[in-house]
């Protein structure tokens, strides 16, 4: 098995590799007045330039020149240049060990630093866990180890050392978040989890899988499948909130790892593991399913009437035929009335004579029908399809539970109402139903026979739920996507 790393090689090189671009040379390795009395103590050359050069590396990256060490040349003509000193000269400085030790002892007291004790690691150790709880970047991690150990003044351990330190603390803040979800969880709600991965006779196949498998196309059967899996998640009786005990970058990477791993490998995980990330996918999952389901409701509502825009045009293009001999009955008419005015004569006989009453009056049953049709309401087209709509309205208002700021909404009430039918298994409305959501026309045509049309009201209401579920005026629980709009936004003690 490879070793487990937590720095990439880029990484490495740019956190511990000495600079050499012009900028950073300047920024890090720049000597001052100070500095520079203290290295002309040195009475040779070559003494001169390897103490400049440890009082360099000392400030940045924090670290004693080790044994053998040649820093680059970039560096060596930027020191060497600035004391006046030869870059050659540093070779014979190299092979003095015991001169190097010397001068990064009294370079310890001059920079007022010292080597790390148990306790500086300590501190080191607790700054890469508070790092890790929030990302599983390596970088990020080594990077708060090596701002402790600078912000207590103490040499860098080697970058082994550190990158031990980092994977130590990124373990513990797994083993914490792990331990976070699912310590609250008793021993049968823990069976039940590991269950999860276990193959269902009645499914042929995990239910782990069978949740994260979700339909995405539009359609009555995929969103009562999407209902039907929302529900058996709430029969688990995981508390969405769990996700809060857990740091944003911590949970977002369980999420990930989760998300990556199929039923079959989450089986090997360890036991708190396998678990905790089963907990992290249940409480995404149910915000995902609602999101996908309440997204599928205003597809289907949208697609509804889109197919009944689409049937009244199919209509007007079938009776072309009959439109363009109507307009010609017509256009006879005003001719011969015209003609009638002209001569002044007998509008009627002049009538009958060039157009025919007979005519006009066998082409009044379909007048009719034209005009009928092309005044008939997008609302009217729709509930003509109310039969698929009842496929999936029930198990939808049922599994939801729908929230607004307005107070006493006659649209929450309207839906209460449309949820106590489907609940009950009755087919009639009641004769008093909230109808304060409606426009005027809608309730008209509603109540155009006395009571209430339960298929136009239902369709009317649902069109309206889905326009305010869209401008977010309307809210589900347990959704990500669909709550209300301050909550999208930055809190206030954030700001």
């Amino acid at each position: 098995m490879a070793k487990r790393t937590l720095l990439k090689p880029q990484d490495r090189r740019e956190l511990f590799d000495i600079p050499t671009d012009e900028e950073s040379l300047i920024r890090h390795y720049s000597l001052s007045p100070a500095d520079r009395l203290e290295i002309e103590v040195r009475r040779r050359e070559h003494n001169r330039l390897g103490f400049a050069m440890q009082l360099c590396l000392m400030r940045y990256p924090g670290r004693a020149l080790m044994a053998g060490e040649i820093p680059p040349k970039a560096m060596l003509n930027y020191v060497a240049e600035q004391i006046g000193a030869d870059p050659a000269s540093f070779d014979l400085y190299a092979r003095r060990e015991e001169t190097r030790m010397n001068h990064a002892a009294h370079l310890l007291s001059y920079l007022d630093m010292r080597s790390p004790t148990a306790e500086n690691r300590r501190a080191a150790l607790l700054a890469a866990i508070e790092a890790a709880s929030g990302t599983d970047k390596g970088a990020m991690i080594a990077k708060a180890i090596i701002a402790t150990f600078r912000e207590h003044r103490v040499l860098l351990p080697a970058p082994n050392m550190i990158e031990r330190m980092g994977l130590a603390g990124r373990a513990v803040a797994r083993r914490r978040a792990e331990h976070a979800l699912i310590s609250d969880l008793d021993p049968e709600k823990l069976r039940t989890l590991d269950r999860l991965l276990e193959v269902d006779p009645a499914i042929r196949q995990t239910r782990y899988h069978w949740l994260r498998s979700t339909p995405d196309a539009p359609g009555a059967g995929n969103l009562v499948g999407l209902t039907e899996r929302i529900a058996f998640l709430r029969t688990l009786g995981i508390d969405p909130r769990l996700q809060a005990r857990i740091p944003s970058g911590r949970w977002d990477q369980m999420i990930r790892e989760g998300d990556a791993t199929p039923a079959w490998l989450a089986g090997d995980f360890s036991a708190s593991r396998r678990r905790a990330t089963i907990v992290a996918q249940l409480i995404k999952l149910g915000q995902k399913l609602t999101d996908d389901a309440v997204m599928m409701f205003i597809k289907l509502m949208g697609r509804l009437f889109s197919q009944a825009n689409n049937r009244k045009k199919q209509r007007h293009m079938n009776a072309r035929l009959e439109t363009s001999k109507a307009l010609r009955l017509f256009l006879d008419t005003i001719v011969a009335l015209q003609a009638a005015n002209e001569e002044e004569a007998d509008p009627m006989e002049m009538l009958d004579q060039r157009v025919g009453w007979h005519r006009l009056l066998q082409v009044k049953p379909g007048l009719e029908a034209m005009v009928e049709n092309n005044d008939v309401s997008p609302l009217m087209m729709a509930a003509e399809q109310h039969a698929n709509v009842r496929k999936y309205a029930g198990a939808f208002l049922q599994t939801f539970a729908f929230q607004s700021r307005r107070r006493n909404d006659p649209l929450l009430a309207a839906i209460e109402v449309i949820k106590a039918l489907y609940a009950e298994g009755r087919r009639v409305l009641p004769d008093r139903v909230p109808v304060a959501h409606l426009a005027k026309a809608d309730r008209e045509r509603i109540f155009e026979s006395g009571r209430p049309v339960r298929s136009l009201y239902e369709i009317a209401t649902f069109a309206l739920l889905r326009d305010r579920l869209r401008s977010r005026d309307i809210w589900v629980e347990g959704s990500r996507s669909f709550r209300p709009i301050d909550e999208h936004l930055m809190p206030k003690p954030a700001f």
